[in-house]
């Protein structure tokens, strides 16, 4: 599996090292992402997803089901 967010779409971002001399090579900047499990109550199950951890502060602020209702409205969780 690829290291995207399932909530959010976060996805690896493209940069340069650049050395003390100003050398630049590219690099990759990673999403910081975690695998987690949910419990759903409305649906009365698990649900594990690779989510970054700004989406886990969402989950804290807002709640799994209101932040699942969101991904899957702008297509980034199916079902």
């Amino acid at each position: 599996m690829s290291r995207v967010c399932e909530l959010t779409g976060k996805r690896a971002m493209v940069g340069n090292n650049v050395s003390h001399a100003m050398n630049k090579t590219k690099r990759k900047f990673s999403a910081n992402l975690v695998k987690k499990r949910f419990y759903i109550p409305e649906e009365d199950k698990w649900l594990t997803l690779k989510v970054s951890t700004s989406a886990l502060k969402d989950i804290n602020k807002k709640g799994i089901s209101a932040v699942i209702k969101e991904a899957r409205a702008n297509g980034f969780l199916k079902k």
